[in-house]
C-alpha cells in the first residue's frame, strides 16, 4: 500500500479534533501607510496592495535589481599584513589599539536593494463609498479589495503568480460598462515608459551608471471585455468597461552574481516581452487556478489549530492585534494566523535561484531601504530561514544554497586578501546579490558590526539541517559537506594557540556582533579575543563537519585517516577554549567575565549553542551547567527587544524546555505597533508587529516573521539527528488542546498529532525515506520506540 493510502486511512482519527480556520488577513479601510499594506509575490516579484478607493497604489518590487555590479575580487590584497598586528595589540591587553587598527580589516559596503516601480489604479467613477472591504486570503494567496459607489459592487482581486511569472489584477463589477478607471506606471528609479495599444512598457536600470547597472523590462497589459481602451500620454484610460484584468511581467539583466549586468547581462527585454505574449491566450481563470494550484502544493502542507481558534468577522486583523495587546485578551486564531502567515511570506518571497529572501523579504517600497534592504549574516539572513524545514518548506531555502555557494567563491578571495589564509572560504557581516564577502566598514566603520569573518561558517549550518530533515545522501555529498569544508578549512586555519594559555584555541581578532564590553579596567570596546560566538559557531560547525563527513566515509582508509584537514577537525574541536560562566550566573559572552554594555542587548549571538545549534541540550549531561546559564542569560536580557530578536528569544526558550516563558514572548513579538506615519523609518521604539502582520524591528524586518513561525513549531515538536522526536516539549497552558499536521523532524519524519488537556492523544509519523527507521518519540512524560517502515506511516495511539 502507499503512502498516500495510508495516510488517507488515518484521517478519520484527526477528524473530532478542532479544524483550521480560514487562514485570511482583513481590514475595513484602505492602507494609508507601508505597513498597512498587503504583500503578494511569486518569489521573484512582488507587491505592495494599498487598495484605495479613489486611487490603488501598488508598490512593485523585483528580487534581482539592486545597484552595483560583480565584486572586486581583487579589493584589499594584501590587507591580512594588519592581521599579526592586531593580534599584539590584543594579547598586550591593549583593546583600544585593537578596535582602531581592525578598520584596515574593512572593504566597501553592501549594494541597495531597489524598488522597482507603482502601479496606480485611478477610479474615475465619481460618488461616495460604502461597504468597503480588503483581505488577504493566505490559503490561496489572493488578495481582494471590494466596495460599493452609486449602488454598484466593485471588486479587485490580485495574484502574483509563478507558475506565469506575472502579477495580476482582476476588476469586475456587479452592473455592465461600471469601469471607468486610469491606470498608470511609474518609478522611483531611472526609467522611461512607453504607452501603445493597451500596453505600458517601462525601461529603467537601477540608481547608479546606466553603463553600469541593472536594467529592466516592465509591460503592463490590460485585457478587457466589453467598452474601450485608449492610450493618454502614458496612462491607460478605460471607458465603460464591463471586466478587465491587468497584467504585469517584469524581468531585469542580472545574469548571476558573477556577470556583468550590462556587458554580460541577461537578455531581460526578449524574457520580458515572451513572458507578456504568453498571456495573451491566457484567460484570468486559468492564471488564478494555475497560481492556486501551485501554491497550494506548498502552503496547505502544514495545519495547525488551538482549541478555541476562531474566524472573527467582526474585528479587523488590525483591530484583533491592538486587542490582543492593549487588552492582553487570547486569540488563538490571531497566533495561528501569525504562524500561517510566516509561511506564505517564504513561499512568496524566496523562490529565485541565487537569490534568497533579503532583509525585507522582497517587499522594500522605499528608494533606499533600510540597512541597504540587503542580507545581513550575522543572524538576520540565517532567521529568515529557521522555518523552513520543520514548517515543511524546504524548497523555499534552494535559494539560499545557490547563494551560499556564490559566497564560497567570493570568500576564498576574502580569505586570503583580509586573513592571509588560502584554505577554505569565509563570509563577513554583509552581502548583497553580487555575493560580497567582504568585512565592510569602508575603513571608518565600528568594528562591533564591520569586522565579522564568520557568516559563512554560521550559514552552512542550514546546509545541515536540510540533510538533517531530508536525509538526502547526494545533496550532502555534493552541495552540503563541500561547502561546510571549506568553511570548517577557513575555521581551523583561523584559529591560534592562546598565547596565554598554551594548546587552547581561540579566534583573534574576534567581536560579538554588535555588541560592546566593558573590560575589568573599564575600557568598553569591540574588538576582543576568544568571543563566545565565534567559538559556539566553529563548535558548531566542526560537530555537524565531522559527522557529514562519516556519513560520507564511514570506512576512511588509513591515508585519509592521517591527512591534516582529517586529524584537525577533531583536535580543533577538542582545544577551543571551552565555554565560562560568568559572576551573575550567566554565559560568558567574552573571553573574560567582562560586562555588556547593555546587558539587555538584542544580540544573544553567544547562545547559538543552544538555537539555532544543537551542540548545549538538555540531552547531554556535559551540558546541563551551560543550560541554566543560558537560561540566566535571558533573564538579563529580559524581554523587551526589537522583533528578530524576540523571535529568537521564542526559540531558546523553547529549547530550554520551557513553554509559559516562550509562549510569553510570542505574546510580546505580536505587539501592536503602529505604522510610521511619516513614512520615516523608527529605529528606536521596541519591536512588535504591524497592523499588516509584517515584523516591527522596527523598521520592518522580516526576519522576526520567520523567527515566529519557527517558533511555535519549537515550541510543538523538537527532535534530533539521531531519530528521536519529542511532542509537546515546550508548550504552553493556552495552548492545551489542539491538533498539527505536516510538521517536520529531523530523520527524514513528517509529524501529525492532536493533544488535549495537554497530552497527546494520537499522533502519525510518516518516514519519507526508503529505509526501515526506528525512532525514539518521546511524549506525554514517556519514551518509546517506534518503528517504520520505508515510505510509510505510522499510527501511535497514547494515553
Amino acid at each position: 500500500m502507499q503512502a498516500g493510502m495510508l495516510f488517507s486511512c488515518f484521517l478519520p482519527l484527526f477528524a473530532g479534533a478542532q479544524e483550521q480556520c480560514a487562514m485570511r488577513l482583513w481590514y475595513d479601510q484602505p492602507a494609508h501607510f507601508f505597513e498597512e499594506s498587503l504583500p503578494i509575490g511569486n518569489g521573484k516579484m512582488g507587491a505592495l496592495l494599498y487598495g484605495g478607493v479613489d486611487t490603488d497604489s501598488l508598490y512593485l518590487n523585483d528580487i534581482t535589481l539592486w545597484t552595483g555590479q560583480p565584486v572586486d575580487r581583487n579589493e584589499d590584497e594584501g590587507a591580512s599584513k594588519w592581521v599579526p598586528v592586531i593580534r599584539e595589540a590584543l594579547f598586550n591587553e591593549d583593546y583600544a589599539k585593537a578596535d582602531s587598527l581592525q578598520r584596515h580589516l574593512q572593504g566597501h559596503d553592501s549594494q541597495f536593494y531597489q524598488p522597482l516601480g507603482m502601479i496606480y489604479i485611478k477610479d474615475n467613477n465619481p460618488g461616495t463609498v460604502s461597504g468597503y472591504y480588503r483581505s488577504l486570503s493566505l490559503d490561496s494567496a489572493l488578495s481582494t479589495v471590494t466596495y460599493f459607489r452609486n449602488g454598484v459592487q466593485y471588486t479587485r482581486e490580485y495574484l502574483a503568480s509563478n507558475p506565469d511569472k506575472v502579477i495580476a489584477v482582476h476588476l469586475t463589477a456587479n452592473h455592465s460598462a461600471s469601469i471607468n478607471c486610469s491606470i498608470s506606471l511609474s518609478s522611483q528609479v531611472p526609467h522611461r515608459i512607453k504607452a501603445s495599444n493597451k500596453q505600458l512598457t517601462m525601461l529603467g536600470h537601477a540608481i547608479g551608471d546606466e553603463k553600469n547597472s541593472i536594467h529592466f523590462c516592465s509591460i503592463l497589459r490590460v485585457d478587457h471585455q466589453g467598452g474601450a481602451v485608449t492610450v493618454t500620454d502614458s496612462t491607460l484610460l478605460l471607458r465603460d468597461v464591463d471586466e478587465a484584468t491587468i497584467y504585469l511581467v517584469n524581468e531585469t539583466s542580472f545574469n548571476g552574481f558573477d556577470k556583468h549586468p550590462v556587458k554580460e547581462g541577461a537578455d531581460y527585454l526578449n524574457k520580458a516581452t515572451d513572458e507578456a505574449w504568453h498571456l495573451v491566450n491566457c484567460t484570468w481563470e486559468e492564471i488564478r487556478e494555475r497560481h492556486i494550484n501551485d501554491y497550494r502544493q506548498f502552503f496547505s502542507r502544514v495545519e495547525l489549530a488551538f482549541d478555541g481558534a476562531k474566524y472573527d468577522s467582526q474585528r479587523t486583523t488590525a483591530q484583533q492585534l491592538k486587542d490582543y495587546t492593549d487588552r492582553k485578551e487570547k486569540n488563538p486564531y490571531l497566533e495561528t494566523l501569525y504562524f500561517q502567515y510566516g509561511r506564505y511570506l517564504l513561499i512568496s518571497c524566496s523562490r529565485t535561484p541565487g537569490v534568497p529572501a533579503n532583509l525585507q523579504g522582497l517587499w522594500a517600497p522605499q528608494k533606499w531601504s533600510p540597512w541597504r534592504g540587503n542580507y545581513t549574516v550575522n543572524i538576520n539572513l540565517e532567521e529568515n530561514y529557521w522555518p523552513a524545514f520543520v514548517a515543511n518548506l524546504a524548497e523555499m531555502a534552494a535559494p539560499l544554497d545557490d547563494f551560499i555557494q556564490a559566497l564560497s567563491t567570493n570568500g576564498a578571495f576574502t580569505a586570503k586578501n583580509y586573513y592571509g589564509i588560502h584554505e577554505g572560504w569565509c563570509s563577513s557581516h554583509n552581502s548583497d546579490i553580487w555575493a560580497m564577502t567582504n568585512p565592510v566598514g569602508a575603513k571608518h566603520g565600528v568594528p562591533m558590526w564591520a569586522n565579522w569573518n564568520l557568516g559563512g561558517a554560521w550559514l552552512v549550518n542550514t546546509l545541515w539541517e536540510r540533510y538533517l530533515f531530508t536525509q538526502d545522501e547526494s545533496y550532502l555529498r555534493n552541495t552540503a559537506y563541500p561547502l561546510m569544508k571549506g568553511a570548517a578549512e577557513f575555521c581551523m586555519a583561523w584559529l591560534i594557540e592562546n598565547p596565554k594559555k598554551p594548546g587552547e584555541l581561540i579566534t583573534a581578532p574576534s567581536t560579538s556582533p554588535e555588541n560592546e564590553y566593558i573590560t575589568d579596567k573599564g575600557y568598553r570596546g569591540t574588538t576582543c579575543y576568544g568571543g563566545t560566538a565565534d567559538l559556539a559557531i566553529i563548535r558548531e560547525l566542526l560537530t555537524n563537519t565531522i559527522s557529514a563527513r562519516n556519513i560520507l566515509h564511514p570506512h576512511p582508509t588509513e591515508e585519509e585517516i592521517h591527512t591534516p584537514y582529517y586529524i584537525g577537525l577533531a583536535q580543533s574541536l577538542q582545544h577551543l577554549h571551552p565555554y565560562t560562566i560568568g559572576h551573575m550566573g550567566d554565559l560568558n559572552e567574552w573571553y573574560y567575565d567582562w560586562d555588556d554594555t547593555d546587558f539587555k542587548h538584542r544580540h544573544q549571538s553567544h547562545l547559538i549553542g543552544l538555537y539555532p545549534g544543537n551542540h548545549i541540550s538538555h540531552l547531554s549531561p556535559q551540558t546541563s551547567h551551560l543550560l541554566k546559564a543560558c537560561e540566566r542569560s535571558l533573564e538579563l536580557k529580559g524581554d523587551e527587544t526589537t522583533g528578530w530578536s524576540t523571535g529568537w528569544r521564542i526559540n531558546l526558550w523553547a529549547r530550554l524546555k520551557n513553554g509559559e516563558k516562550a509562549y510569553q514572548i510570542y505574546r510580546k513579538l505580536l505587539t501592536a505597533v503602529a505604522p510610521e506615519h511619516d513614512n520615516t523609518p523608527n529605529y528606536s521604539h521596541g519591536g512588535g508587529t504591524y497592523p499588516n502582520l509584517f515584523d516591527a524591528h522596527p523598521p520592518f524586518q522580516i526576519d522576526g516573521n520567520f523567527g515566529g513561525t519557527a517558533g511555535v513549531c519549537e515550541m510543538l515538536v523538537q527532535s534530533t539527528s539521531d531519530h528521536r522526536i519529542e511532542l509537546l516539549p515546550a508548550t504552553p497552558l493556552a495552548w492545551s488542546s489542539g491538533k498539527v499536521k505536516g510538521i517536520c523532524a529531523r530523520g527524514g519524519y513528517v509529524v501529525d498529532m492532536v493533544w488535549k488537556e495537554g497530552r497527546v492523544v494520537q499522533a502519525t509519523i510518516k518516514n519519507l525515506t526508503s529505509q526501515k527507521r526506528s525512532v525514539t518519540l518521546v511524549a506525554n512524560g514517556k519514551e518509546q520506540q517506534v518503528k517504520i517502515k520505508g515510505n510509510s506511516i505510522k499510527m501511535i495511539r497514547l494515553k
